[in-house]
């Protein structure tokens, strides 16, 4: 059982990663516009010369997703059984210097640049990400869902809203990273898809109470759409 669960953590890392290096070359890009330069990609490839963010990286190359989805894990195991918010924004400020000096700077998703360049102007670490209203946070939850038990559901929505204070502590992007947290819980502990749809469906409207709230779409809502 132990070696299933590992299995399925990996799994859920891995398939991020190479989602996420897959999409890297298309992000932001019309339908019209990948097809003109790639046709149908079902493999990886070089980002166009002229790509807005992507542009000079080489193909199945990572994005800022996949390399916060890593830092956040390490601060996860570094912190035990709580968060340390501390280490995770000084993680964060570390890794935006990183990737600076890597000239990858375009990669940022606009709500982590906001919230950074926030931190860095002096603004306190839990004000900074009250403005954070996009799929950031989501995009690097997996490792919360690897690390809570699938219930208490409450537990895991709370873990998942600390990990989004700094940067995206706002209701519906706590409410979009609960979700996709709760799904990767419910298929590490060998739930089918449905059940792990159907969980999100909860976690996200648990985690719409939280957070700064902000116009937006019902994340519990569009999910219940997909499953009918």
């Amino acid at each position: 059982m132990a070696g299933e669960v590992i299995d399925r953590a990996m799994g859920a890392l891995i398939a991020g990663a190479l989602g996420d290096a897959l999409g890297m070359p298309t992000q932001l890009l019309s339908p019209v516009r990948i097809a003109e330069l790639y046709g149908h990609v079902e493999d990886f490839v070089a980002p166009d010369a002229d790509h807005p963010v992507s542009k000079g990286l080489p193909a199945g190359a990572i994005t800022d997703d996949t390399e916060q989805a890593l830092l956040l894990g390490r601060i996860l195991v570094e912190s035990g059984e709580g968060f340390d918010h501390a280490r995770w924004v000084n993680a964060l400020l570390d890794w935006e210097r990183d990737v600076k000096a890597r000239g990858s700077y375009d990669l940022l998703g606009p709500s982590t640049k906001r919230a950074i360049d926030a931190i860095n102007s002096g603004v306190p670490a839990e004000e900074a990400g009250r403005g954070g209203d996009t799929n950031g946070a989501a995009m690097r939850i997996a490792p919360v869902g690897i690390m809570m038990p699938p219930e208490p559901l409450d537990a895991l929505v709370a873990k998942v809203a600390e990990t989004c204070r700094a940067t995206h502590n706002t209701s519906i992007a706590i409410a979009s990273a609960s979700a996709v947290a709760a799904a990767v819980s419910l298929g590490i502990s060998g739930g089918d898809w449905r059940a792990a749809s159907g969980h999100a469906v909860a976690a996200a409207r648990l985690g719409a109470t939280l957070g700064h709230w902000v116009t937006g779409g019902d994340i519990a809502a569009r999910i219940v759409w997909a499953q009918e």
